[in-house]
């Protein structure tokens, strides 16, 4: 069986971290580091407006001289982000990932969010499955695989 994305959201958690589109990018930024995440997602009125990363404050605030304190997250958000729903496999993610360049996946079923995925969270899913293998095939070799 091909695991998918809600395996993910079972394990790690639904948490989801969002700000208004009026919010500055500055208060974004506060919630973003206390939280230790790389992105918020920007909800307007309960749905998915768009989402601030990292990589957007570097590219249009601090290469353009713009100030965060000034400067509402609507203004420099990603408009329409690349998502996925729980029934989504993590193979899938992974090149949606890769195809468009994202680090962070909004999770929607119908158009409600029930979670977000990182590259962090599918790569840790991935090397967890691996190690499992690799105990599994170290059991069977020396015989201690249960039988």
């Amino acid at each position: 069986m091909t695991e998918n994305i809600a395996s993910i959201l079972k394990t790690k958690g639904s948490a989801i971290w969002s700000v208004a589109p009026d919010t500055t990018v500055y208060d974004a930024l506060v919630l973003m580091a206390g939280r230790s995440i790389g992105c918020v997602l920007v909800l307007s009125d309960g749905r998915l407006a768009g989402i601030l990363s990292e990589r957007d404050y570097a590219r249009k605030i601090v290469l353009v001289g713009k100030s965060s304190k000034d400067t509402p997250v609507h203004e420099i958000m990603t408009r329409s982000p690349v998502t996925v729903t729980p029934e989504h496999t993590i193979d899938e993610c992974m090149v949606i990932m890769t195809q468009t360049r994202v680090r962070h996946l909004p999770v929607l079923e119908e158009d409600t969010v029930v979670g977000v995925v990182s590259l962090g969270d599918l790569v840790k899913w991935i090397i967890s499955g691996q190690a499992q293998t690799i105990q599994d095939l170290e059991g069977y070799i020396t015989g201690r695989y249960p039988r």
